[in-house]
């Protein structure tokens, strides 16, 4: 392998890496404001209630539309 490609392969995996410690202080900081667990069922009050609670903790975060997904889906059980 060239020099120039191990270089690149080198500078990937650091990107890679520092995206990953990314998203765990993300996540950490998220959980961190307690959002709520929302369990299923058939209530659309509780589910526009936990709805409104995590887009608090979004909004405080000022989180990103990938990261909401993410981080909202942990939080379905």
């Amino acid at each position: 392998m060239s020099q120039e490609a191990v270089s690149r392969t080198t500078d990937r995996e650091a990107q890679e890496a520092r995206r990953g410690r990314e998203d765990e202080l993300r996540l950490e900081r998220f959980m961190n404001n307690k959002p709520p667990i929302f369990n299923g069922g058939y209530d659309p009050d509780e589910a526009q209630k936990w709805i409104k609670g995590i887009e608090r903790i979004f909004g405080a975060m000022r989180c990103q539309d990938e990261h909401k997904v993410r981080l909202g889906g942990y939080v379905l059980h």
